[in-house]
């Protein structure tokens, strides 16, 4: 027996049972599409045909899967970050330290009574970098460190406490403590520029010079006064790779020292060579084995292999952070000295250091960054033989290779930049600090997850575009350039913007026209 026999009499009229069912049909579709309650796909909702405000609220709510999608299609137009040859921030982990990372994702950092564990993985951290960078700590000595936000804040952090302390050093002396500077070279990173800024304390930077990008020890003694806080040296520059000269720096600054009854520093930012020298170059001298080095600052999210937003900072002893520059509160818990300029933070890389360090242990990292440095030497030996590159940087500092076009006059490093990113290659372009801005390069940092495989494609990609420039005609400037010279050999009168611009318009769309011509032609 049919189901609609048990409701309807035997005499019924079908026909209007049918007209019911496609009624009810009719209401049940019209409501879904108000509603988008679908059974279709995220692409047949109306929320991806709709366009959302950018920069206010919507009104409405949208299904969780739509907007997923939204954000997540907008995204892969972004950069791929493996391929973020600019970059020195690691893009890749381990699957069981990013589970770790997920799982520690709601910890707040600044939680310590809450998350005691999360603390104490910290402190093992601050204690294990400071015996890395030879801390004179005794056996039962704990180390005086911090976890911060990259080297940036710790740089912060460091900045103060020389500040703090020779403000009172001047006042216990009853001398002006108004006039604080920091002795730097001109290829610091700019979070130094931001301190001196930010916390009123001048820059005194030494200028670079052509085949010499690093800071010169001897010219950085030159300009050490009576007002200087500390001298500011890094252990891998961020334009070459190169590390500066800390045991020399030292040895002058000792001399100066004695000479004037002054006590200058040394901070040395170690944000990219930190977790390069001791498995590379261990006998290298740059850390707390020189006395008058009192803090250093080093990246967790570069070569100490986690994701951006970790850094340390390492002090030599408690005597060189003031005490007043730590705080005590009670309000989370039991009493929690604190030294940060940020407060509430996520926990996940501080474990994911911990991880990495009990992980790889000191043959690891060893073995990680002989890799690095032997694929930048496959790069710089493949740059090489394309017989077109003048190399920059240094065998024997941060793994990267830096190198200059040898002749640039139609062409420049920008340009092959530029056209790099058609292969997917992310490679920044940029001119020298003074003096030596005339000086432009191209830089490529050779990261873990950097193959030597995806080396020698770069060289292969990089030639096809020196190929296809080749073709091109010169580019603006060089033409401007050429033309004003000749002009001036000539004597004749120079052009007018218009006129030039006119002119390179008329020779860009002729050339365009003979290519189409040609592809025509072979087609």
């Amino acid at each position: 027996m049919a189901f609609f026999d048990y409701w309807l009499p035997s005499n019924y009229i079908l026909p209007f049972f049918f007209v019911f069912l496609d009624t009810s049909t009719m209401v049940l579709s019209k409501t879904a599409s108000q509603s988008d309650v679908s059974v279709h796909s995220t692409f047949a909702s109306r929320y991806v045909r709709d366009q959302l405000p950018r920069f206010r609220m919507p009104e409405n709510s949208i299904p969780k899967d739509a907007a997923y999608q939204i954000i997540n299609d907008e995204l892969m137009l972004d950069g791929n970050p493996r391929l973020n040859l600019a970059s020195f921030v690691t893009t890749w982990m381990e699957p069981e330290c990013n589970k770790l990372i997920m799982d520690a994702i709601n910890k707040n950092y600044v939680d310590m009574d809450e998350y005691p564990v999360t603390t104490e993985l910290q402190n093992r951290c601050v204690n294990m970098i400071a015996h890395l960078f030879n801390a004179p700590l005794g056996d039962s000595e704990t180390a005086v460190g911090v976890g911060t936000v990259g080297s940036s804040e710790a740089i912060m952090l460091a900045g103060l406490a020389f500040k703090r302390k020779w403000q009172n050093k001047r006042k216990a002396e009853g001398k002006p403590y108004d006039k604080p500077n920091i002795v730097t070279g001109a290829n610091v990173q700019v979070c130094w520029e931001k301190f001196a800024r930010y916390f009123e304390v001048e820059l005194k930077e030494v200028k670079l010079r052509e085949g010499y990008y690093v800071m010169d020890p001897a010219k950085a003694v030159e300009m050490v006064d009576e007002n200087t806080i500390c001298v500011a040296a890094i252990l891998g520059s961020t334009l070459n790779g190169e590390f500066e000269d800390v045991k020399l720096l030292n040895d002058l600054l000792v001399e100066k020292n004695k000479e004037t009854g002054w006590d200058t520093p040394i901070h040395v930012d170690a944000a990219s060579g930190g977790f390069i020298a001791p498995f590379l170059y261990p006998e290298l001298e740059w850390d707390f084995r020189l006395p008058l080095v009192k803090s250093i600052n080093v990246s967790g999210h570069k070569y100490g292999l986690v994701y951006a937003g970790i850094g340390w900072v390492i002090w030599r002893n408690k005597e060189d952070l003031p005490e007043e520059l730590i705080f005590h509160i009670n309000y989370l818990g039991a009493d929690q000295p604190t030294f940060t300029l940020n407060f509430s933070k996520g926990s996940s890389q501080v474990i994911a250091q911990y991880y990495q360090l009990i992980r790889l242990g000191y043959e690891g990292y060893r073995n990680i960054m002989e890799n690095c440095h032997e694929n930048a030497m496959v790069l710089k030996e493949g740059l090489e033989k394309t017989g077109r590159f003048n190399i920059v940087s240094k065998d024997e500092g941060v793994p990267l290779v830096a190198f200059s076009l040898k002749d640039n006059k139609r062409h420049d490093e920008f340009e092959i930049s530029e056209m790099l990113r058609r292969f997917g290659w992310i490679v920044p372009a940029y001119t020298m600090p003074a003096d030596a801005q005339h000086i432009t390069v191209l830089r490529v940092v050779i990261r873990e997850d950097f193959s030597r495989t995806l080396a020698e494609r770069f060289v292969i990609d990089i030639q096809k575009v020196l190929h296809e420039l080749d073709t091109l005609p010169a580019k603006v400037n060089a033409k401007l350039a050429m033309a004003e010279e000749e002009n001036s050999k000539n004597g004749t009168v120079k052009k007018t913007a218009i006129e030039t611009q006119r002119e390179i318009t008329s020779y860009w769309k002729k050339f365009v026209s003979e290519r189409k011509t040609n592809k025509n032609k072979i087609c």
